[in-house]
C-alpha cells in the first residue's frame, strides 16, 4: 500500500517533514522483504517519536503499522517475541495480564517497541539497563531481501553490534525479549530538593528506589520534584519515605512540566500499581499534555561526572530557563552494545523538553553541548543535538566495527541515510 509523498508525513513533534518519495504500509512479511530488496533506499518509520532526521529516506519511507501485532510469549524460556509494529503500551498490559513483566520502560508508553531498542531509548533506575538490554533475539530484513535471525547465545559479539542498529542493517521485523515476573510499584513525588544536595549525595539520591528521577526547571539552584518509583516487593516497600533528602512530599499529584494538567500522568501519593501503570511518567490511554508541543534533547555522560556536569549547566541556567520547558535528570546502567549511549559505562542522562522554537533552541542546544563536551556526554540518537561528527564517532569505540557490520548486512547503502552519513559514516565509507 503507497501513502502520501515528500514532505506530508511528519514527525510527532511536527518539526520533521521527511523527504521520502513514498511511504508504503506492507502488510505482510513478503511485502517488507520486496520492498527492501528492490535497490532504492529506504528507512523504517516507527511512532514517529524521534526529534531529528534520522528515519529519514529520499526514497521509500516504510511504516510497519499494518503488519500483524504478534505478541508470542515463551513461557519456559521466560520470553517473548514481539512484532516490529506493536507500541509498549499494548505490550505491556498483555504482559502483565499473563503474569510477566519487563524490567523497565520508558517515560512514555506510546512509543514503538522495535524504533525504540534501536535507538538505545531507555527509562531510568542505578541497575536498569535501557530498553535494548532485554533484547535476546531480533529478526531483520536485509537489503538483498533476506530474513536474517540473530539471537544473544549464538552470535555473541556481533549480536551486540546488531541490537541498537540505528536502522543501518535492515528492516527489524520483529525481537525477542526477557521476562521476569510481573510486579507492583508505588510512586510518589517531592519536591524543593536543593541543588547542593547533590554535591555530597547524589549517589544515594538516585539509587534509593528502583527508578529515580530528578526534574528542574533551572529557573534557580533547585530540584523543583523528585519522582520515586518503589517495587512493593523490595524491602521496604510497604510505605514510602516522609521525604526524600529533605525534599518535601508533593501534596497532589504532579506533572513533570510545572502548569500543566496532571490528567495524562501515572497515578502518584504512593498508591500501589503494575509495573506497566506506574514506570512510565505518562498514561498509555492518554496523550501527554504536550502532545508534541516540544523540541528534545538528551545528552548521556559517565555517572561519575554527574555531579560536575550538573554544576556547569547551573552556571549557564540564565541562557537555558528562557527556551526550557523542564529538564530530567535520571540514571542508566552499563551495557555492552556497541552503538548504545550507555555503553561501557553507568550512566546519568540529562534530557531537555524545550520551547518548540528551533531558532531560539539551537544556539542554547550548542552552550549545553559545549558545557557537557569535556564530559564525554553522548547525544541521543533520535533527539536534536549539535555535537561535531569527529568529536560524536569519537565517542563509540566499536564504531569501525559496527560500520563493517552495516556494510556486511548493507553493501550498497540502501539503508544508510543523511544522518547516518553526516554523523557517523563519511569518515568510514
Amino acid at each position: 500500500m503507497r501513502g502520501p509523498v515528500a514532505g506530508a508525513v511528519r514527525n510527532w513533534a511536527g518539526n520533521i517533514g521527511f523527504q521520502a518519495e513514498q511511504v508504503r504500509y506492507p502488510a505482510s512479511l513478503d511485502e517488507v522483504r520486496g520492498l527492501a530488496g528492490r535497490g532504492s533506499k529506504v528507512r523504517v518509520l516507527g511512532s514517529g517519536h524521534s526529534f531529528n532526521d534520522i528515519a529519514d529516506t529520499p526514497d521509500t519511507l516504510v511504516s510497519l503499522a499494518k503488519l500483524p501485532a504478534a505478541v508470542e510469549i515463551d513461557s519456559a524460556a521466560a520470553r517473548v517475541r514481539v512484532g516490529a509494529s506493536v507500541r509498549y503500551a499494548e505490550l505491556s498490559r498483555e504482559l502483565h495480564d499473563k503474569g510477566y513483566a519487563l524490567p523497565n520502560l520508558a517515560s512514555l508508553p506510546h512509543i514503538s517497541v522495535a524504533g525504540s531498542i534501536a535507538t538505545a531509548t531507555h527509562g531510568s533506575g542505578e541497575t536498569n539497563g535501557n530498553l535494548a538490554t532485554a533484547v535476546s533475539g531480533l529478526e531483520l530484513v536485509t537489503a538483498g531481501g533476506d530474513l536474517v535471525a540473530l539471537s544473544r547465545e549464538r552470535d555473541g559479539d556481533r549480536f551486540a553490534g546488531a541490537v541498537v542498529g540505528l536502522g543501518a542493517l535492515g528492516i527489524v521485523v520483529s525481537v525477542t525479549l526477557d521476562l521476569g515476573p510481573t510486579f507492583d510499584v508505588r510512586q510518589r513525588v517531592y519536591e524543593g530538593l536543593p541543588l547542593e544536595v547533590l554535591d555530597e549525595r547524589f549517589a544515594e539520591v538516585v539509587s534509593g528506589a528502583y527508578s529515580v528521577s530528578l526534574f528542574t526547571t533551572w529557573r534557580e539552584a533547585l530540584i523543583d520534584q523528585v519522582w520515586v518509583k518503589q517495587r512493593v516487593d523490595a524491602a521496604g516497600g510497604d510505605a514510602m519515605p516522609e521525604e526524600w533528602f529533605g525534599a518535601r512530599p508533593a501534596d497532589g499529584p504532579r506533572h513533570p512540566v510545572p502548569g500543566m494538567s496532571v490528567v495524562a500522568c501515572t497515578e502518584q501519593l504512593g498508591v500501589p500499581g503494575p509495573w506497566f501503570d506506574r514506570l512510565p511518567h505518562f498514561r498509555p490511554d492518554f496523550a501527554p499534555s504536550s502532545s508534541g508541543d516540544e523540541l528534545q534533547s538528551e545528552f548521556l555522560l559517565p555517572r561519575s561526572h554527574a555531579v560536575e556536569a550538573l554544576h556547569a549547566l547551573n552556571e549557564v541556567r540564565d541562557r537555558i530557563a528562557p527556551v526550557l520547558q523542564v529538564c530530567e535528570i535520571r540514571t542508566v546502567a552499563a551495557d555492552d552494545l556497541w552503538m548504545s549511549t550507555s555503553y561501557g559505562r553507568d550512566t546519568v542522562a540529562v534530557h531537555f523538553t524545550w520551547v518548540k522554537d528551533t531558532g531560539e533552541v539551537l544556539p542554547v542546544l550548542d552552550l549545553v553541548d559545549e558545557c557537557l563536551a569535556p564530559f564525554d556526554a553522548r547525544p541521543h540518537w533520535g533527539k536534536l543535538f549539535t555535537t561535531p561528527a569527529d568529536a560524536l564517532r569519537a565517542r563509540y569505540p566499536r564504531l569501525s566495527d559496527f560500520h563493517a557490520l552495516a556494510r556486511h548486512y548493507d553493501p550498497n547503502g540502501t539503508f544508510t541515510n543523511d544522518f547516518l552519513t553526516r554523523h557517523l559514516f563519511a569518515a568510514l565509507d
